[in-house]
C-alpha cells in the first residue's frame, strides 16, 4: 500500500525541523548565550535570519548543475562576523564541472573569489584556492570574465580542486560613494540534461541540510565567541591571528569591550602598510555586526582621520565624545571590535586603554577638530546612501 501523506520523507524532514527549531528558540535564551532582554530579542531575530538564510541555500539555491548567487554573510543576512566594506555572495558548485563567473565592476574596488568545503561553522570546511580581480588585473569599471573546472588540460580555467561545494565572492568597498556597484553572474558550461522532478529523498535531504547549518551557526558561533574571549582580557587587543583554513593572506586582531557609561575606551594604532584595513564592531552570541545602518560601528582605511602625529586614534563608547573615528557601541554593554588588515607588508601595533568618557577628547592632539552632532548625522546620511546602493535590488 502507498505510504501516508505524513510518512513521506519530505513531510517527516519539514516536521523535524520545525520542532527543532521551536527548541532551538527556547535554547538561545538560556544562560550560556547572551541573556539580557535586548540581547534576546537580537537572538530570535538572528534565529529568523538563519532560517530562512539555510533553507534558502539549501533549496532554491542548491543546483550545482544550475547555480545562482546567494547573498548571504552580509549586511542583509548575518553570520560568521560579516565586514561591513564587503558584499558576499556563494554558489554550490561541483568539481567535475565546468563554471563561468563574469560580470562588470562599476564602483567596486576588488573582489575575491574563494573555493571553499563548506563554511566555517561547519564540522568539514576550508579554503582551497583563491582569485582575486588584483591577481587578474581588473580594475574599478572594467569587464571581466573567469573560467573555472574542467580537467586541467585548458589553461584559461582555474581549476577547482577535489572536494570544494562552494564558490564564494567577496566585494570590497573601502570607499563608501553612492555609486552603482558590481555585477557578477555564475553560470554552468556544461551541457546537461534536463533534470526530473525532485523527489521525496532529495528535498528530505536539503531540508536536514538545512537545518544542520542553522543548529551549526547558532551554537558554533556563540561557542567561538566564548572560547576567544575567554583567551584574552577585556578592553585588551589580544595577539594577531589568521584564520585556519580560511584567506591566508587575511590579519585579524580581537578586542572584546566591557564598558560602563561613563567610559570610553581609547584605541591608538600607527597605520598598517596593507591593501585593506579597518576596525568593526560586532554582537556576543550572534556575531552579527552592531547596528550598520543606523550608527558609525565600522570605520576603514578611507573613513578613518589621521591625527596630526600621524597616528590614528578611535573612541569606543555608548555616547558621542564629539571627536573623529567615534565606534558607536549602539548600547551594547559587551561585544567584540575586530581590527583587520588583509595583504599586509608589515603589522600594525594597536592598543586600548579606559578613559573617563567626559575627558575623551584629551587623549587627541590640541589640534584635533570637534564633530557635532550635525555633521554626526551627515556622516551617517552618507553611509546610508552607499548601502542603499551597495545592496540595492
Amino acid at each position: 500500500m502507498p505510504s501516508r501523506i505524513d510518512e513521506s520523507p519530505e513531510v517527516e524532514a519539514w516536521k523535524r525541523f520545525c520542532r527543532r527549531m521551536e527548541a532551538l528558540g527556547e535554547r538561545i535564551l538560556e544562560d550560556d548565550f547572551p541573556n539580557e532582554p535586548a540581547d534576546r530579542v537580537e537572538g530570535i531575530a538572528h534565529l529568523a535570519d538563519q532560517v530562512s538564510c539555510w533553507l534558502g541555500w539549501a533549496i532554491p539555491h542548491g543546483d550545482t548543475t544550475a547555480p545562482f548567487f546567494q547573498r548571504s554573510n552580509d549586511l542583509v543576512s548575518q553570520w560568521g562576523g560579516p565586514n561591513q566594506d564587503n558584499a558576499y555572495h556563494h554558489a554550490h558548485i561541483d568539481p567535475k564541472r565546468r563554471y563561468r563567473v563574469r560580470g562588470k565592476m562599476h564602483s567596486c574596488e576588488h573582489f575575491v573569489i574563494t573555493l571553499r568545503v563548506g563554511f566555517m561553522h561547519m564540522k568539514e570546511w576550508g579554503t582551497k584556492a583563491a582569485v582575486s580581480s588584483v591577481d587578474r588585473g581588473i580594475q574599478p569599471g572594467e569587464d571581466f570574465e573567469i573560467l573555472f573546472g574542467g580537467d586541467g588540460s585548458d589553461p584559461d580555467f582555474f581549476p577547482i580542486p577535489e572536494q570544494v561545494t562552494t564558490l564564494s565572492l567577496r566585494e570590497y568597498y573601502v570607499d563608501w560613494q553612492p555609486l552603482e556597484p558590481a555585477v557578477f553572474t555564475i553560470e554552468c558550461l556544461d551541457d546537461l540534461p534536463t533534470p526530473n522532478r525532485p523527489n521525496g529523498e532529495s528535498l528530505a535531504h536539503q531540508i536536514d541540510h538545512a537545518l544542520d547549518q542553522v543548529e551549526s551557526s547558532m551554537f558554533g558561533w556563540n561557542d567561538y565567541m566564548k572560547e576567544h574571549r575567554a583567551r584574552g582580557t577585556d578592553n585588551t587587543f589580544a595577539a594577531q591571528q589568521t584564520v585556519a583554513k580560511g584567506l591566508s593572506d587575511a590579519r585579524y586582531a580581537f578586542l572584546f569591550w566591557n564598558l560602563e557609561p561613563h567610559e570610553a575606551l581609547m584605541i591608538e594604532t600607527d597605520v598598517p602598510d596593507a591593501r585593506y584595513w579597518g576596525l568593526q564592531l560586532a554582537t556576543l552570541g550572534w556575531f552579527e555586526q552592531v547596528d550598520p545602518i543606523h550608527r558609525i560601528t565600522s570605520i576603514n582605511q578611507h573613513q578613518a582621520i589621521p591625527s596630526s602625529d600621524g597616528r590614528i586614534r578611535f573612541v569606543l563608547s555608548h555616547a558621542d565624545p564629539g571627536v573623529p573615528n567615534w565606534l558607536d557601541t549602539g548600547q551594547h554593554r559587551e561585544g567584540l571590535l575586530t581590527y583587520r588588515w588583509f595583504w599586509p607588508k608589515s603589522d600594525p601595533s594597536p592598543t586600548a586603554r579606559i578613559v573617563p568618557l567626559a575627558t575623551a577628547r584629551d587623549a587627541f592632539p590640541e589640534d584635533t577638530p570637534s564633530i557635532d552632532e550635525n555633521e554626526r548625522r551627515a556622516q551617517i546620511r552618507e553611509r546610508k546612501a552607499h548601502l542603499a546602493w551597495r545592496f540595492r535590488t
